[in-house]
């Protein structure tokens, strides 16, 4: 796929954690199906837990974080200062496993209720100390009416200035690997088990945490990591890849025509890996979308980690 192409498939995928299109747009081309939208501002949440990481500004123009939502579901873009919102599980439930949750967006924003508070709070109330990364995006308008008019465009199939990286940009990626230390460094105070710390992102945050992982330094990569709905195109995997739990649906209209290299890229590197190729559930189905065999993902990622030793006692 070309940049000119990959691009535009990130312009789509843009917030689509908090989209739902009916199955008629999934099955016809974007210029014969208009997908709906409704956009309403919102003050932004109490964040008195969340965490700053210090990775500062990626741009001298800083616009102001705006929250919104979209289609119901809430979401955030111009995030210019990266934080990480702990979850702790109740002490009685607590395995000493800890997962960093990233929530797609296209990095232009991010669905982060669908894809972070949401599954943050089930990963907590499943043992499992989750930690969502509210990472750095790429600056989009400030003025809303102007930003909502052009997401539309985009997502009609028309012109628009809405123009998300091909990749991770180095500032999420920075942002990813500022929260691994993060959380290592509190593992003590937060009953975490330090070689049992993973990362899990949707959509853009699975770009995300791919590029943190592989990125990191050896000895310093995710204990495990599990893309879920991200591009599954083939990549360089080094000797020290932790092992890799993969989520796609066959019905994404985004990413699941581009194959599933990085499964065998996984497998050829000689590095535990499992793969989910769900018959439906489209893109953006977060902890799975009911009537559709996605919901099944959430119990495979547990016996996953059961499998693997991640969640023995502490």
């Amino acid at each position: 796929m070309n940049l000119k192409a990959l691009s535009l498939t990130l312009s789509c995928a843009f917030f689509l954690g908090s989209i739902h299109l009916p199955a008629t747009a999934q099955t016809h081309s974007p210029a014969t199906v208009t997908p709906t939208f409704t956009f309403e501002r919102m003050i932004p949440p109490p964040q008195k837990d969340a965490i700053p990481l210090g990775t500062g500004p990626q741009t001298p123009d800083v616009t102001e974080e705006d929250w919104f939502r979209m289609n119901g579901d809430i979401n955030v873009r111009n995030v210019s200062a990266a934080t990480l919102t702990p979850f702790l599980p109740a002490p009685d439930k607590a395995t000493g496993t800890a997962v960093i949750v990233a929530p797609g967006g296209g990095f232009l924003g991010l669905a982060i209720e669908n894809e972070g508070f949401a599954v943050a709070r089930w990963l907590s109330e499943h043992g499992i100390a989750a930690f969502v990364l509210k990472y750095r995006l790429v600056p989009t308008p400030g003025n809303f009416d102007v930003f909502t008019r052009e997401m539309v465009a985009g997502r009609s199939g028309k012109p628009s200035s809405l123009r998300p990286p091909s990749d991770t940009p180095g500032f999420a990626r920075d942002d990813g690997l500022a929260a691994l230390t993060l959380v290592r460094s509190r593992a003590k105070d937060w009953g975490i088990d330090p070689t049992r710390i993973g990362m899990m992102g949707f959509s853009a945050g699975a770009f995300t945490t791919l590029t943190t992982a592989l990125e990191a330094k050896p000895g310093e990569r995710p204990a495990f990591i599990a893309p879920i709905y991200g591009r599954l195109t083939s990549k360089a995997v080094p000797k020290d890849a932790p092992p890799m739990f993969a989520v796609l649906a066959a019905d994404d209209h985004f990413f699941a025509r581009q194959g599933s290299d990085l499964v065998d890229a996984w497998m050829q590197a000689g590095r535990p890996v499992e793969f989910h190729l769900y018959q439906n559930g489209g893109h953006g189905f977060g902890l799975g979308k009911p009537g559709t065999t996605s919901v099944g993902w959430t119990e495979s990622f547990m016996i996953w980690l059961q499998a693997n030793g991640f969640l023995k006692a502490r």
